[in-house]
């Protein structure tokens, strides 16, 4: 039997799996209607729909190299000898430049999505894989190539590929300071006496993989960074390879074989920490904490059991297929019976509305300004564990009065803005309540109305 639209449904595809509809004649919300599980899906038939190349887009490696010219040049600039006149120091401006062509990057092909449904699990993963570009020069001219080459090419494909990639990448080794760490009977270990630096090792087992209740001690931790000493990248000089690539320095590896989660890894040079890396992929705590993520991300902060559930079961039967592993949580009803609850975070809130206005972005800055406002700059969590993912992190007085004021600079910078009764039907169609179209329809100026649909619950939440 013939059913008619799901307007419920269209909102639930395009707030809680999506980036909201786009304004225009994209008519989004419609069809969402005509079939939402369908319209999330569609974008995961389209080949490639997860990669990001741009022209002018350069990869780590040679953002890298340009950072270590920029060192280099700025050392000679320095060295000045006695009766010689200072010499003027290096344009270091392509710093800040590839951050912002990145972060354009971005945000266009959000922009562009239909649901925005793969952006949202690139979004996912790249901040559970998350870098920070606080740290230094090195993360802010990599934090965007790593995304790209590290996250969009197996958000499709197996979590052993995804951590492997993640793990081996020059930005996470030097983040997590895993290029410092050196096997205390490596012959470096012995001639420089320096020691293993075990913080790439423990966020893998706390943050990548098993979790913090996951099962792992302490000794595991110290295995593991035993185990992945070596796994580093080629520097300025280009001594172990070619310069801004990852390598594996065996003068730096701890040698022998090391138990790890108990199994023993025999030495096997680059490989032993492969190996290591691949059976904690497939661990019953990774699935179940991968799983549990994954939901409290999408649907809920206390996630329903038997969706958690399932998508652990699919995880491990499928050997951490995340294509899988996706449509599993699009098949589950309960991701589209649970109320949408969960509030947008300051870097959904902002695309929603730049998409729903539907001016492409043509400069980063007043979106990265936004961000800022908000605390969520891309690719600037707080810690190695990434941007906080609950209702409460980002629904404090505080952080509402926050987005209330950038609502109404939203508002007021938007030129001629449509009718605002006509964009509460494109942002939500007959899900709009009744309250939110008389508190749009009552608004003294059009930015009024603008900025209370921007900051109504159905905007809001996911």
């Amino acid at each position: 039997m013939a059913t008619g639209p799901d307007h419920q449904g269209a909102l639930i595809a395009l707030h809680r799996f999506g980036l909201g509809a786009r304004g225009g004649s994209a008519g989004d919300a419609a069809s969402a209607a005509s079939d939402p599980r369908g319209f999330v899906k569609a974008e995961l038939a389209r080949p490639q729909a997860s990669l990001l190349q741009e022209p002018g887009l350069k990869s780590a490696r040679d953002n890298l190299k340009s950072l270590f010219d920029f060192q280099a040049a700025l050392q000679r600039s320095r060295q000045v000898k006695p009766g010689e006149a200072p010499q003027p120091e290096p344009d270091n401006a392509f710093i800040g430049a590839t951050y912002r062509a990145e972060t354009l990057a971005r945000f266009q092909r959000q922009f562009t999505a239909e649901s925005g449904f793969v952006e949202r699990l690139v979004a996912f993963w790249s901040n559970h894989f998350c870098v920070s570009v606080a740290k230094d020069q090195f993360v802010r001219v990599t934090a965007g190539a790593f995304e790209r080459e590290a996250i969009r090419p197996h958000v499709f494909g197996r979590f052993a590929d995804m951590l492997k990639a993640v793990e081996q990448h020059p930005v996470m080794l030097h983040y997590l300071d895993n290029a410092q760490s050196i096997g205390p009977n490596s012959r470096a270990g012995r001639n420089n006496r320096r020691g293993l630096n075990e913080n790439l090792a423990r966020e893998i087992l706390e943050l990548h993989t098993l979790g913090v209740d996951g099962g792992y001690t302490q000794a595991d931790v110290t295995s593991l960074a035993r185990i992945i000493t070596g796994w580093t990248f080629a520097g300025r000089q280009g001594q172990l390879g070619e310069p801004g690539t990852f390598v594996f320095n065996a003068n730096a590896h701890e040698p022998g074989a090391h138990e790890a989660l108990g199994k023993t890894y025999a030495e096997d040079a680059v490989r032993q920490g492969e190996s290591a890396l691949d059976d904690i992929a497939r661990h019953p705590s990774t699935a179940k904490f991968i799983a549990r993520k994954f939901a409290r991300h999408f649907v809920a902060d206390d996630p329903p059991p038997a969706l958690v559930q399932r998508l652990a079961d699919v995880f491990r039967k499928t050997d951490g297929d995340l294509k899988a592993l996706a449509l599993a949580l699009l098949e589950s009803d309960e991701a589209w019976s649970v109320p949408l609850a969960k509030m947008r975070t300051p870097q959904d809130f902002i695309m929603a509305a730049t998409r729903l206005l539907g001016r492409l972005p043509e400069n980063p800055g007043p979106l990265n300004g936004g961000l800022q406002q908000l605390g969520q700059l891309v690719w600037q969590p707080p810690g190695p564990n990434g941007f906080p993912d609950s209702v409460a992190a980002w629904a404090s007085p505080e952080g509402m009065k926050l987005r209330l004021d950038l609502a109404s600079q939203f508002a007021r910078r938007t030129a001629n803005p449509p009718n605002p009764n006509d964009l509460v039907d494109i942002a939500f169609g007959p899900a709009a309540s009744a309250e939110t179209r008389e508190a749009v329809k009552r608004a003294e100026s059009k930015q009024q109305a603008l900025a209370l649909l921007l900051m109504s619950p159905e905007f809001q939440r996911r």
